[in-house]
Parts: structure tokens; C-alpha cells; sequence
């Protein structure tokens, strides 16, 4: 089942009718009070990138589930026709400091930059390579994924090393609640998909 597609418009309807949209899906679905707030939560975590993805177009949001197994689908189609201040649309903190690269959603940002293209300062703003720990193939395209990146934090030494990067994915909420999170760029569409499923 698929819900109806929210077209992106504005940040203060798109911060109300998101969530109001994973409300809608979770009572269709039948989700327990539980699982409808997790779902609602991924829904408010996607909203974290839009002020970034926004500037390269226009997007849409929407829900697919087929019994406990739910899909939330971010997709934003790419307008060729604007030239992008790559350093404007990164700088999203409120001081206007770089903020790209701090926790798991700005890694996610970064990613969709560099496989863009668009990202020129992302060997400096990343020197360790962090957000490319999140690449893997899927479906013989290069995506960023949340269990891959996970993956990378698998033995006790890269957690030391990247202590920083483990302590934002333990804290993360995408990441604690999320099966799994697959950023990609192909046909023009940036898309990202985050997958739940819940079982009791």
C-alpha cells in the first residue's frame, strides 16, 4: 500500500503535514502506539535534510508499507538549469558554520554532495574518509547505507579511532530506530529511503 504523495512546499506545512502523513499511515496500518510514534519519528528525521536537498529542487514525500514492513521515501528531482553554491547549501548550522559533516545526517547530506558531485571541499571537510564508510553497491549503483556505515564501526578499534562518529551513531535517532537508511542519486533524483519494519 502507498500513500498519497506530499509534494515539498514549504518548511512550516512540510514540519506539519509530514508527520501528520505517518500518523495517517501508522492508524491505516494498524500500528501499535509504539511503532506509530517510531514511524512519525522517521518521518521528523527526514525533515532534518530538507533545507539542504531543497536547494537543488523540488520534492516529495511518501509512505509504502505492505503489512509491518514500512518504506519512507524522500525523493527530490534535481533542476539542471541552476547553477548551486555548493558552501551556501552545506552551511546549515545557525552560527553559518560548515555543518555538513556533524552527525549521521549531515554525513548523509555530504554523501548525496560528493556522489553529485558537487562537494569539492569534501576530502577537507572529511579527511578521514567518514561518510564513504557508508558507501556500498546496491543493485549495481554506488549508495550510501546506513548498514554499511554501521558495518564500518564494527570492530572495537574503529570505534576508538572514530570515537566521535561512534558516539553520533549510538546517539542518532535515524540510526537507533531505522532497519535501514539508503541514500542514492540516479536519473536526475536524489533519493533516499528509510526502512522499518515492525513486529511485535
Amino acid at each position: 500500500m502507498r500513500s498519497n504523495e506530499y509534494i515539498l512546499c514549504s518548511q512550516d506545512s512540510d514540519n506539519r503535514n509530514i508527520p501528520n502523513e505517518a500518523e495517517k499511515v501508522a492508524l491505516q496500518g494498524r500500528l501499535d502506539e509504539k511503532s506509530a510514534l517510531r514511524l512519525r519519528l522517521l518521518a521528523e528525521e527526514l525533515i532534518c535534510m530538507l533545507p539542504q536537498l531543497l536547494h537543488y529542487g523540488a520534492g516529495k514525500f511518501w509512505i509504502e508499507h505492505s503489512g509491518r514492513d514500512y518504506e519512507l521515501h524522500l525523493n527530490v528531482a534535481i533542476d539542471k538549469t541552476h547553477d548551486y553554491d555548493v558552501d551556501r547549501i552545506l552551511s546549515v548550522s545557525s552560527s553559518g558554520q560548515n555543518a555538513a559533516a556533524k552527525g549521521l545526517i549531515g554525513k548523509m547530506i555530504v554523501a548525496v554532495e560528493s556522489m553529485l558531485g558537487k562537494n569539492e571541499n569534501s576530502i577537507d571537510d572529511d579527511p578521514y574518509g567518514v561518510w564513504r564508510r557508508g558507501l556500498a553497491d546496491y543493485d549495481e549503483e554506488t549508495i550510501w547505507s546506513l548498514e554499511a556505515y554501521k558495518d564500518a564501526f564494527s570492530s572495537e578499534n574503529a570505534k576508538k579511532e572514530y570515537s566521535d562518529d561512534w558516539d553520533e551513531l549510538e546517539r542518532s535517532i535515524i540510526a537507533n530506530i531505522a532497519d535501514e537508511v539508503r541514500v542514492g542519486v540516479r536519473g536526475g533524483k536524489i533519493d533516499i529511503v528509510v526502512l522499518k519494519s515492525f513486529y511485535k
